[in-house]
């Protein structure tokens, strides 16, 4: 019958060494003189006003480039929001010329998700909060 072993990196000031120890059923065992965790207790601190400032409302900016086409944009639009044509198109021409465009106003965790994915479509896009 063969053990299996299982490599272990142990991390001091001394130069690393590698020591492998038998491992059964998934279980490593450990000689009596090995190093314990240093890993302390986790610390809670106090709440701040962070948690008021993702309930404020947040807004999604998406701004003007001469570089995608408005038909680009409004299909992007349709697809990030799920905006029909119509209101997509609304949005495209007031981006286009206004150079900015809300499009898209709430959480801030929502609108941050808004902001990557028309970043992932290369679209200018901002997280703005509201006063």
């Amino acid at each position: 019958m063969r053990a299996a072993y299982v490599s272990i990196f142990l991390m001091s000031v001394e130069p690393q060494r590698e020591v492998a120890w038998p491992l059964t059923a998934g279980i490593a065992i450990l000689p009596k003189d090995a190093p314990l965790s240093t890993i302390g207790a986790p610390t809670i601190e106090e709440e701040t006003d962070a948690e008021e400032a993702l309930d404020i409302p947040w807004q999604v900016v998406v701004h003007n480039d001469p570089v995608n086409l408005m038909s680009y944009v409004t299909m992007v639009f349709q697809r990030v929001f799920g905006y029909p044509r119509d209101k997509a198109e609304k949005h495209m021409l007031e981006v286009h010329q206004n150079g900015r465009s809300i499009l898209w106003s709430g959480m801030r965790e929502r609108a941050e998700l808004y902001v990557q994915q028309l970043h992932g479509y290369l679209l200018l896009a901002t997280l703005e909060k509201t006063c």
